[in-house]
C-alpha cells in the first residue's frame, strides 16, 4: 500500500509545508541516500503554528503536548512530501530528536514526543516508521513552540 493510500486510510490530511519566513535553512536536506528533516513545529490545517503554545506542564497539558508532537510528525511528513515527491521514498526513519518546552520539574518527556513516533510507525508500519529517539526538555523554543522535532530517514532513488 503507497504511503498516500495509508494516509487516507487513516482520515490523515497533510498540512501545507511549514515556511521557513527567509530564514536560511531548508527544511529537508538530501545527500545520498540520506534526508535530514530540519526542526519542525506543529502546524495547524492552513500551515500556521498550531495552539496551545507555551511550557508543557504549566501552559499545556502532557496530552496536549502529545498532539502537538503528533502536528509535527504530520508537518516533517509535509516537507518530505515535498521535497522528495512522493513519501513512499522513505526507506526507512532513522532518528527523530525530540524537544520539549518544559516547565520546571515537567519530566515526563518521553511521553510527548511518543506523540510523533506512533504516528510514524502508524502510517509506515514498525519496520520503516521504527526509528531511534531521544527527547529532551528545553528552556525555550521558538515563538513558544510547545514541541520541536527534527528526524534523519533513508530514502531511495
Amino acid at each position: 500500500m503507497s504511503i498516500a493510500a495509508r494516509l487516507a486510510e487513516l482520515d490523515i490530511v497533510l498540512p501545507p509545508p511549514m515556511r521557513t519566513g527567509g530564514l536560511p535553512f531548508q527544511l529537508v536536506r538530501t545527500h545520498g541516500n540520506r534526508a535530514l528533516v530540519a526542526g519542525h513545529v506543529p502546524l495547524d490545517g492552513e500551515g500556521r503554528m498550531a495552539k496551545p503554545l507555551g511550557k508543557v506542564g504549566a501552559d499545556v497539558s502532557a496530552e496536549q503536548g502529545y498532539a502537538a508532537a503528533r502536528l509535527c510528525a504530520l508537518a516533517m511528513l509535509a516537507s518530505l512530501q515535498a521535497e522528495l515527491g512522493s513519501l513512499d521514498r522513505v526507506e526507512r526513519w532513522l532518528r527523530v530528536f525530540g524537544m520539549v518546552n518544559a516547565a520546571p520539574e515537567f519530566n515526563a518527556l518521553p511521553g510527548v514526543i511518543n506523540g510523533c513516533s506512533e504516528l510514524l510507525i502508524d502510517v509506515f508500519g514498525e519496520s520503516v516508521g521504527g526509528h531511534a529517539r531521544s527527547a529532551i526538555g528545553v528552556a525555550e523554543l521558538p515563538f513558544g513552540a510547545p514541541v520541536e522535532i527534527e528526524a534523519e530517514v533513508a530514502i531511495r532513488d
